[in-house]
């Protein structure tokens, strides 16, 4: 099965895209979006496996509810706190989530 990983914005994929050692759609929201809108982004996606990964904050956490809400089954990967926003992640962190979630990640 295909995947998708969905993020907030540019700077989140430019940060996740070099980490992985497989194909793997990168879809932007572009920060707050409405369920039509997310609807719109993802359904060309639909027969594909979500894995979400937003920001720890208010707008990151509105994004995940909207998920659960329209897309119960996509999975959401979770950035420790500290860290605040994806793109700010250090990417030893982001390559364990991934790796978690059975992507195939690039080494050293």
């Amino acid at each position: 099965m295909e995947k998708c990983i969905i993020v907030e914005g540019r700077s989140d994929k430019l940060q996740i895209a070099p980490l992985l050692a497989e194909q793997v759609f990168i879809l932007c929201t572009n920060g707050t979006i409405s369920e039509d809108e997310l609807i719109a982004l993802l359904t060309p996606y639909e027969q594909y496996e979500m894995v979400t990964m937003f920001d720890v904050d208010k707008n990151g956490e509105k994004l995940r509810k909207l998920m659960n809400r329209t897309y119960s089954e996509a999975q959401h990967l979770i950035i420790p706190k500290q860290y605040i926003e994806v793109a700010e992640t250090p990417a030893s962190v982001l390559i364990e989530l991934l790796k978690d979630a059975k992507f195939l990640v690039k080494e050293g």
